[in-house]
C-alpha cells in the first residue's frame, strides 16, 4: 500500500511537474529597461530565492495590448510595471487591478496610492538632453522659453536636426508626457512642436534612441526625456548634459499593480511588498529611477530630495481621473491632429523620421 501511495505521488509530480514548478514563479510584465530592472531581481531573489521572477520587457503600449488580449487566458502576467500612468490608471478605472494593503502600501505618500489597487513606485524628472561638445554652457537652454529661442534662432529649412523625442503615435510614454507637457503650458509647447519641425525632427519610441541621437550630435536637444535614464548616461556618456527645466519640470512615477486575474497572487504580493519596501526602494536608487518613499530623503535621488531641488518648478503627473483625458478616442485624435499640423504644416515630415521606432520602454 505504500509502495502504491508512493508510485501515485511520484506520478503526481511528473505529470503536475509544470504546474509545481509555476507554484513559486512571479510573471511580470514591465516597460521598464531590463537592465534597470535586474538589480531588483537580483535583490529579490536574495530574499526569496525559493521565487522564480519572469520579466518580459515590453513597449508601455505593447504592456497594455497583451495584458487585455490575455486576460482570460491562463497565460497571463500576475503584476505590470509601467512609466505609461496613463495606461495603467484605465486598466484600474476599468476594473482590472487587484486590490493590495500592506505596511509597506502603508508607508507610501497618500499621493502615490489609488484606491488600493494602483501604486506610485519611482518619482522621475522629465528632462531636457543636450549635446555638451556642441552646445557652449552659455547657450545652454534651461527654460521652456530659451529652449524655444534656442530652437528658433539655429532653425531654417535646410539646416541639420535639432531636437529628438518620443513619437506620440507608436510610445504610450510619448503620448503620456507631450499631452501633459501641451497641458501645462499649451502656447510654448506647439511653438515648440512647430519650431522644430522646419528641419524635421527625429521621432523615436525609446528614451535610449533620443539619447543616441544627442549622444552622436545627430541631435543638439533630447526633448521631454525621461530624466532617470539620461542622468545615469550623463555620468556614462561625456557628450550628454542634462538640464531640469527652471520654469517647470514634470515628474513621472511608474505605476504598480497587481492584476485581478494574477495566476500566482500570493508571490505577486510579495514582489510589490518589495517593490515598496524600504530595501527595494533604495535598490531603486541605485539604479537611478528615484525613489518614491519619503523616509528615504538622505538619498540624492527622492521624492523628497527631488521637490527641495526644483522649488517652484516641481510639476507631478497626478494620478487621478485626469489621466484618462487624453485616452478618450476624440481627444486622442484631436491631439495627434494637432501634432501632424505642427509637423507637417511647416514642411512634409522626412520619410525616415520615425525609423527604428519599435518599443516606448522608459
Amino acid at each position: 500500500m505504500n509502495y502504491l501511495r508512493l508510485a501515485v505521488s511520484l506520478i503526481g509530480l511528473f505529470v503536475g511537474g509544470a504546474v509545481q514548478a509555476q507554484a513559486g514563479t512571479v510573471v511580470i510584465y514591465g516597460a521598464t529597461d531590463r537592465e534597470a530592472a535586474e538589480p531588483l531581481i537580483k535583490d529579490f531573489g536574495v530574499l526569496h530565492p525559493e521565487i522564480r521572477v519572469v520579466y518580459h520587457e515590453l513597449s508601455s503600449s505593447e504592456l497594455h495590448r497583451r495584458f487585455l488580449d490575455e486576460y482570460t487566458s491562463n497565460s497571463q502576467a500576475d503584476v505590470l510595471w509601467s512609466s505609461a500612468m496613463n495606461l495603467q490608471f484605465k486598466l484600474v478605472n476599468d476594473g482590472y487591478a487587484a486590490p493590495f494593503k500592506s505596511s509597506e502600501t502603508a508607508a507610501l505618500p497618500a499621493w502615490a496610492i489609488w484606491k488600493d489597487e494602483a501604486f506610485g513606485t519611482t518619482f522621475e524628472p522629465i528632462v531636457i538632453a543636450y549635446n555638451k561638445r556642441l552646445i557652449p554652457v552659455a547657450d545652454v537652454p534651461r527654460t521652456h522659453a530659451e529652449l524655444i529661442r534656442f530652437v528658433k534662432e539655429r532653425s531654417s529649412p535646410g539646416s541639420r536636426r535639432l531636437v529628438a523625442t518620443y513619437d506620440p503615435h507608436n510610445s504610450g510614454l510619448g503620448y503620456l508626457l507631450h499631452t501633459q507637457d501641451m497641458e501645462a503650458n499649451p502656447m510654448a509647447f506647439w511653438e515648440l512642436m512647430r519650431s522644430s519641425a522646419r528641419t524635421g525632427m527625429f521621432l523615436e519610441s525609446t528614451t535610449a534612441k533620443v539619447l543616441e541621437h544627442v549622444a552622436n550630435g545627430n541631435a543638439l536637444i533630447g526633448y521631454n526625456v525621461l530624466g532617470s535614464y539620461a542622468l545615469v548616461k550623463e555620468t556614462e556618456n561625456p557628450n550628454i548634459g542634462v538640464v531640469l527645466p527652471g520654469d517647470y519640470t514634470l515628474i513621472l512615477s511608474r505605476i504598480a499593480l497587481i492584476s485581478r486575474r494574477a495566476p500566482h497572487p500570493k508571490e505577486a504580493r510579495m514582489w510589490m511588498d518589495y517593490l515598496l519596501s524600504r530595501r527595494g526602494q533604495s535598490v531603486i536608487n541605485d539604479t537611478g529611477l528615484f525613489s518614491v518613499r519619503e523616509d528615504l530623503s538622505t538619498s540624492n535621488r527622492s521624492a523628497v530630495v527631488l521637490r527641495l531641488q526644483l522649488g517652484n518648478a516641481f510639476r507631478p503627473i497626478v494620478t487621478g481621473t485626469g489621466l484618462l483625458t487624453y485616452l478618450d478616442r476624440m481627444k486622442r485624435e484631436l491631439f495627434i491632429e494637432n501634432w501632424e499640423w505642427s509637423l507637417h504644416g511647416i514642411q512634409g515630415l522626412l520619410p525616415d523620421a520615425r525609423r527604428g521606432a519599435r518599443s516606448d520602454g522608459g
